[in-house]
């Protein structure tokens, strides 16, 4: 039985370790700071627009996926930081690489929201 409630009492903490995180990530990066305020201006436009079942779980899933690949990105950069604070190619290479994953998921979700919103903007 004791295993069960510390197994339960583990996911809980992460789980708090996630939202903390999470936290952080909105109250200290200019980046998520700019890409939650476009995330939230897209949750009210779906509301307005009353967008399908299918277009909000493709905008809910897009939205994730930029913010989760912000989330690594800035990961990758505190680490690569600390690692070697002074400017090195290689540290530059590895943040390029990253900052390039971020670009993938931002054009795939600007992609997916042209999909959803152009034919309610053109039906105006």
């Amino acid at each position: 039985m004791k295993a069960d409630h510390s197994f339960f009492y583990g996911r809980l903490r992460s789980f708090k370790f996630a939202i903390h995180g999470a936290y952080k990530l909105i109250r200290t990066e200019h980046s998520i700071m700019v890409q939650t305020s476009l995330s939230l201006m897209l949750l009210i436009a779906g509301f307005y627009f009353d967008i399908s079942k299918t277009d909000w779980m493709f905008q809910i899933l897009a939205i994730g996926l930029v913010l989760s690949i912000e989330g690594l990105n800035t990961a990758v950069e505190k680490i690569a930081d600390f690692i070697h604070p002074d400017y090195h190619d290689k540290i530059g290479f590895i943040k390029d690489i990253a900052a390039g994953a971020v670009f993938f998921a931002a054009i795939a979700a600007v992609t997916i929201g042209l999909f959803i919103y152009v034919p309610h903007l053109i039906s105006r």
